[in-house]
C-alpha cells in the first residue's frame, strides 16, 4: 500500500481482515498463558530464584497490538466478531502515537491513536485483556505507508505485565533484573490521560513466546525511572515527546513537576481532612454533586479538586461518579494500615517545619524547634489529640514490619524452656511488638515508653488478644529493662544524632544478657547513592527532629561504640532493612 492509498482493511487468508486475524490470535495468547508460564518463554535464561522474584512482582496483564480501522464503528465490529468487548470508552494513547510521529516522521497532532482494553477470561479464570491500540486510517487518507509498514514489523505488538507495587526502588530493580536476562530497554512513556507509566525492553533472540516486546506497566507518575530507562535504551530510540507531540523540554518540566509536589500534599491532605475517601463507598462510584452534598463542599471546586485527584491516582472519574482507586482507599479513616493520620501529619505540622528548610539547612536549627519553639516530642506529648495522630500515622508504615517476627532471633527465644522475653524499647503504640507476640504464642513483652503512648500500647495489645503476655514500663532509656532475649528498636534510632545514639545502644548493651539479641528497623541509606526513600527521609528527620537516616556502615560503627557487633542486615518493605546485632563473642 503507497502513500495516499484508499484504507479499506487488510485481508487475511481466511477471507477476513488482517486486523481481526490478529485480534483473534491475541485473544487465544491470552488465554493460554499465564505469568509463570510465559516468562521463562520471553527470557529463557531464567533461574529458579529470578523466576519467582519476576513472578511475586509482576502479573501478565496483556498482549498488545496495533490495528488500522477506517473509522471507530469498525473497530466495535470487529472487536465483536472476534467476541472481545470493552468495558470503558476509548481513551487516547500518547505514548504509541509519540512512537509513532517519531518512527515516521509525522505530526503527532495529525495521528489519532486510541486505546481499548476488551476483557479475556483466561483458562485459570484471571481476567486479562487485549490491549489494541488504534490508528484511526480513514478511506483516502495518506497514512496507508504507515499501516503498511506497521502491520509489516509489528513495533507495537508486545506482551504487558503489571508491576504490583509499583515503588521506585523495586521498578529500578525489575528492570535490572531484565537487563541481567539481556532484555534491552526499548523506550517508553507515560500517559497522563490514565496516568501510568510504562516501560517496553526488546527480549533476547532466543525468546519463544513469538513476541519481541514487553512492556512493565507501573501505575501511576515515575517519570524518575522513565528517564533512566530511556537513557540506558539504544542510541538511535525516538526522542521524547509531550502528550501533545511536540519534543518534551525535559529539565523544565523535571522542574515544574518538582517544584508542585507541594499541591499535591495539600491535595491529599485536604481530602483526607474533608474525608472524601470515607464518602465515597467502597469499590463503588458515587455522582459528584452526591459527594459534594455529603462533604459539605463546593461542588466547582470539588470537581477541580477531584480532576486533579485522578491525575494522582487517588480517584477514577466515570463521567460525573467518582470511584477510589486502591491508592485513595488509604486514605478512608477504617481502611487496614490506613494512611490518613500520615496525610493529616505530611500536611499539618511536618508541612509548616518543611517551610524552614532552609532555615535548618543555614543554621543546623531543627525547623520544627524554630517554628513551634520546643522539640517534636515534646510537643506531641503535650496535645493529646496531636500525640494521637502521630500515633496512629505510624500505623501507616507497619507493612514494613511483616517479615520481622520471622527473624531467627526471635524464633530461637520463642523455644526458650522458660519462654522467651522480648523488649521493645520505645515501642510506640505496641503495633511490631504485638505482631510478634501473635506470630509467638511462647514469648512475652515489655515494651518501654512514655505514658501516653503506654495507653495507646495497652489497647494494642488487647485488640490483639496478648494483653496477658505484656508488662510496661513507663521511662526512658535509661530505664531499659535487664534480663531480656531479644530486643527491638524500630525507628527510633534516627530521631537522633550519633552522640545520643550512642547512648542509647550502650543502655541497651548493659541490659542485654550475654546472649540477647538486638534487632534494629531503620531505613538505610543507599551506600552507590542509587534512589531509596531514606534519602527522602534523610531530609525529614534533619527538619523536623534533628536525627538522620544512615548506611549500614554507619551503624555498624555506632554499634561498635557500644560494644556490639552488626551481624547482619535484611531489606523489609517499604524501603526498609532489619539490623542484627549481638555482643561480640569471647575466646
Amino acid at each position: 500500500m503507497t502513500a495516499g492509498a484508499t484504507a479499506a482493511p487488510a485481508t487475511g487468508p481466511d477471507g477476513g481482515s488482517e486486523d481481526s486475524v490478529c485480534l483473534r490470535a491475541a485473544a487465544e495468547f491470552v488465554r493460554r498463558h499465564d505469568t509463570s508460564t510465559l516468562l521463562p518463554l520471553l527470557l529463557p535464561g531464567l533461574d529458579g530464584p529470578q523466576l519467582r522474584a519476576l513472578t511475586r512482582h509482576l502479573a501478565f496483564a496483556h498482549a498488545a497490538l496495533l490495528v488500522f480501522p477506517p473509522d471507530p464503528a469498525t473497530l466495535r465490529a470487529e472487536l465483536a466478531a472476534c467476541g472481545l468487548t470493552a468495558d470503558a470508552p476509548p481513551l487516547p494513547s500518547s505514548v504509541v502515537r509519540d512512537r509513532l510521529a517519531a518512527r515516521h516522521g509525522r505530526d503527532a497532532a495529525g495521528l489519532d491513536v486510541s486505546i481499548l482494553r476488551p476483557g479475556v477470561r483466561a483458562a485459570d479464570g484471571t481476567r486479562r485483556a487485549v490491549e489494541v491500540f488504534a490508528l484511526t486510517v480513514p478511506p483516502g487518507s495518506d497514512l496507508g505507508d504507515v499501516a503498511e509498514h506497521e502491520r509489516v514489523h509489528q513495533h507495537e505488538a508486545h506482551l504487558a505485565f503489571e508491576v504490583l507495587r509499583p515503588e521506585p526502588l523495586l521498578l529500578r530493580g525489575l528492570c535490572a533484573l531484565l537487563a541481567d536476562q539481556g532484555a534491552v530497554p526499548d523506550g517508553g512513556g507515560y500517559n497522563p490521560h490514565e496516568n501510568g507509566t510504562v516501560l517496553y525492553f526488546t527480549v533476547p533472540a532466543a525468546a519463544l513466546a513469538g513476541y519481541r516486546r514487553v512492556e512493565l506497566y507501573a501505575p501511576g507518575d515515575h517519570r524518575d525511572v522513565l528517564a533512566g530507562h530511556l537513557a540506558d535504551g539504544p542510541a538511535d530510540r525516538p526522542a521524547a515527546h509531550s502528550s501533545t507531540g511536540a519534543p518534551t523540554d525535559q529539565p523544565a518540566e523535571t522542574l515544574l513537576r518538582l517544584l508542585t509536589g507541594a499541591w499535591a500534599t495539600q491535595a491529599l491532605a485536604a481530602s483526607a481532612r474533608l474525608r472524601l475517601p470515607d464518602a465515597v463507598p467502597q469499590g463503588e462510584s458515587v455522582d459528584r454533586t452526591a459527594l459534594a452534598h455529603r462533604t459539605g463542599t463546593d461542588p466547582r471546586a470539588l470537581a477541580t479538586l477531584l480532576r486533579y485527584l485522578a491525575m494522582l491516582g487517588v480517584v477514577t472519574a466515570e463521567g460525573e461518579r467518582v470511584r477510589l482507586t486502591e491508592v485513595g482507599a488509604l486514605l478512608r479513616e477504617d481502611a487496614p494500615a490506613s494512611m490518613r493520620p500520615l496525610a493529616l501529619m505530611y500536611g499539618g505540622p511536618f508541612y509548616r517545619s518543611f517551610g524552614a528548610l532552609d532555615h535548618t539547612v543555614r543554621t543546623g536549627e531543627t525547623a520544627f524547634d524554630h517554628l513551634f519553639g520546643e522539640n517534636h516530642f515534646d510537643h506531641f506529648a503535650r496535645d493529646p489529640e496531636l500525640a494521637d495522630l502521630f500515633d496512629r500515622s505510624m500505623a501507616a508504615s507497619t507493612r514494613m514490619f511483616d517479615p520481622v517476627p520471622a527473624h531467627p532471633a526471635l524464633a530461637a527465644a520463642a523455644t526458650r524452656p522458660d519462654g522467651g522475653t522480648v523488649v521493645d524499647v520505645a515501642g510506640g503504640n505496641g503495633e511490631l511488638l504485638a505482631r510478634v507476640l501473635t506470630a509467638h504464642p511462647g514469648l512475652r513483652g515489655v515494651l518501654l515508653e512514655r505514658p501516653h503512648a503506654v495507653e495507646a500500647a495497652r489497647r494494642t495489645m488487647a485488640e490483639a488478644g496478648c494483653a496477658d503476655r505484656c508488662t510496661y514500663r513507663v521511662g526512658d532509656f535509661a530505664d531499659v529493662p535487664a534480663d531480656g532475649d531479644v530486643y527491638l528498636l524500630s525507628r527510633v534510632l534516627h530521631d537522633w544524632d550519633d552522640d545520643r545514639c550512642r547512648a542509647i545502644l550502650r543502655h541497651c548493651e548493659r541490659a542485654m544478657p550475654a546472649h540477647a539479641d538486638l534487632l534494629i528497623v531503620e531505613r538505610l541509606l543507599p551506600a552507590d547513592g542509587s534512589a531509596s526513600l531514606a534519602t527522602a527521609w534523610d531530609v525529614h528527620m534533619m527538619c523536623n527532629v534533628g536525627g538522620r537516616e544512615r548506611r549500614a556502615d554507619h551503624y555498624a560503627d555506632l554499634l561498635g561504640a557500644a560494644g556490639l557487633d552488626l551481624l547482619a542486615h535484611t531489606p523489609l518493605p517499604l524501603d526498609a532493612a532489619l539490623l542484627h546485632a549481638r555482643r561480640p563473642e569471647r575466646p
